[in-house]
C-alpha cells in the first residue's frame, strides 16, 4: 500500500502545518486528530457559496432549435 493510498503524507503535512512535531502527530488518537482538523477547517457559509457561484458560473451550451432560435 502506497502513501497515495493511505494519505499519511498529506495528514502529516497538515499536522506539521498546525505546528505539531512528528512525534506529537504519531501519538495522537484518531479522536484527537479529528478534533484538531475540525477546529481548523472552515465551513463555507451561504455567502461564501453565493460568491463562488457568481465567480464560477455553470457554463451551459446554447442549443439552436430547428427554426434557428437559441434555447
Amino acid at each position: 500500500m502506497s502513501d497515495a493510498d493511505t494519505g499519511w503524507g498529506e495528514r502529516l503535512r497538515a499536522g506539521l502545518a498546525l505546528g505539531l512535531s512528528p512525534e506529537a502527530f504519531w501519538t495522537l488518537s484518531l479522536r484527537e486528530w479529528r478534533g484538531l482538523v475540525r477546529s481548523h477547517t472552515k465551513t463555507a457559509s451561504r455567502t461564501d457559496l453565493d460568491a463562488l457561484i457568481a465567480r464560477f458560473p455553470d457554463r451551459q451550451s446554447k442549443k439552436k432549435t430547428d427554426d434557428g432560435n437559441t434555447l
